[in-house]
């Protein structure tokens, strides 16, 4: 045959077995879209920051931020000095300096929960919801607010399931007659170790919608991984997982509680910590558990705090930054800071591991898109984790939209279709 010229293309199978196929896998197509509808494509904080019911105030956020700064000022006055406590190189010592400060200024705690479990030690729990509520309520509506915002409740235990019960009613009660549920309302429930307890909290969630006309399923709320009962069941199965859909789409984050957890398996009190083996076993089997869910991940925290002489400080810096380091590599996006001196380490961290991959990421991205192929061969998954990296990137604060702009020729729109493409497109070729 000459150049150009098509074969003629055979078949063996009837048009029928495809349609018969198509119908079989209709239950199970269906329920891949419930189950799994992929990321939300909303932005993910990069921490979340506690502070006890009783001691919550309405300038925490800013308080915090201001104390953070006055400690960056104290043990690492600039540039030079806090990359020589983190061992940040001569390109990017400048750069993350300069963005944790901006960030202190403008933007100091992405997520607090207002703690009305093991952290809450007031004297009258139901003045002090009501005070949350009202606090919180007034952030939003004067522009204090950290972007998300909500309490953790006690749990769905016997000795205290009433009293969680009846703070978050008064919490939740609160933010309705302060003017509604703000868009960043984050709700924490915590010692979770039965899907029927997850169940029992979308009961709760529902009544009130109810009794409050509010749109049902608007409510969501993490669920908080501190037993081992959480993680593997008495029959073997993964728990985490039922709880996901215990959850009946509720379920917006799996938060790991590193202390609860490590003590559980009888860890050692000067062994636990985020990176113990019984710790990175408990995390995996969450990441795996949420793939694809809608449901994020968050690491948890470290109790070793920032204070005292400038030698204890800088190894608390030191050792808050390598832990943070270590979960971004392993796709935990997110973190606990339980003290302001938390802070420059987490955004150093963060700032630091976006700013170091962005110029090769941007790179590959832009390589793809324009199919002009290269030393590594990507395909569309690659293209999603690329567009992912560069956007939380972004939501944070470590990159410009400017500076992803110039290297990949595309807009936050793009990368926000390459980063959340519908179930199929990912065998797609790049346009």
């Amino acid at each position: 045959m000459g150049q150009g010229q098509q074969h003629k293309v055979s078949t063996s199978l009837a048009g029928a077995v495809s349609e018969e196929i198509s119908a079989s896998l209709a239950p199970v197509d269906a329920e891949l879209e419930r189950r799994y509808p992929g990321d939300p494509g909303t932005r993910q904080p990069v921490h979340t920051v506690y502070v006890p019911g009783d001691a919550f105030a309405a300038d925490t956020v800013r308080t915090w931020g201001d104390q953070a700064l006055e400690l960056l000022d104290e043990h690492a006055p600039d540039a030079a000095s806090f990359a020589a406590v983190l061992g940040l190189s001569d390109e990017l010592a400048g750069p993350v300096h300069a963005r944790v400060r901006a960030k202190l200024e403008r933007e100091p705690i992405e997520d607090l929960r207002v703690d009305f479990e093991d952290g809450y030690h007031g004297k009258d729990e139901d003045q002090d919801a009501a005070r949350a509520a009202r606090l919180i309520a007034e952030a939003y509506e004067n522009g204090t607010a950290a972007p998300y915002m909500g309490i953790r409740m006690k749990c769905m235990e016997v000795p205290v399931r009433d009293r969680g019960i009846r703070t978050l009613d008064i919490f939740l009660t609160g933010l309705m007659e302060a003017g509604g549920l703000p868009e960043g309302l984050v709700l924490t429930l915590p010692k979770v170790t039965y899907p029927e307890q997850v169940s029992a909290m979308v009961r709760l969630l529902e009544e009130f919608e109810k009794a409050r006309g509010i749109e049902p399923g608007r409510i969501g709320f993490e669920i908080q991984i501190e037993t081992s009962q959480s993680i593997l069941a008495t029959d073997g199965t993964a728990t985490v997982a039922r709880m996901i859909q215990a959850a009946e789409g509720r379920a917006t984050g799996l938060h790991y509680g590193t202390f609860d957890y490590s003590a559980c398996l009888g860890v050692s009190a000067a062994y636990q910590a985020s990176d113990h083996p019984a710790a990175d076993h408990a995390k995996a089997i969450m990441q795996v558990a949420a793939a694809g869910t809608g449901v994020r991940v968050s690491d948890g925290s470290t109790n070793v705090l920032p204070v005292g002489t400038t030698a204890k400080v800088h190894d608390a810096w030191r050792l808050h930054y390598g832990l943070t380091r270590r979960a971004l590599a392993r796709a935990y996006y997110q973190g606990w800071d339980m003290h302001p001196g938390h802070i420059p380490t987490r955004y150093a961290a963060v700032f630091a591991f976006y700013r170091e991959g962005f110029e090769q990421a941007a790179a590959r991205l832009a390589r793809y898109v324009n199919r002009a192929g290269g030393d590594v061969m990507d395909e569309p998954a690659t293209a999603k984790a690329l567009s992912g990296y560069l956007l939380r990137g972004l939501d944070c604060g470590a990159l410009d939209m400017g500076e992803v702009a110039r290297l990949t020729g595309l807009t936050r729109a793009d990368l926000e279709g390459f980063a959340a493409p519908r179930r199929g497109d990912l065998t797609v070729s790049a346009k």
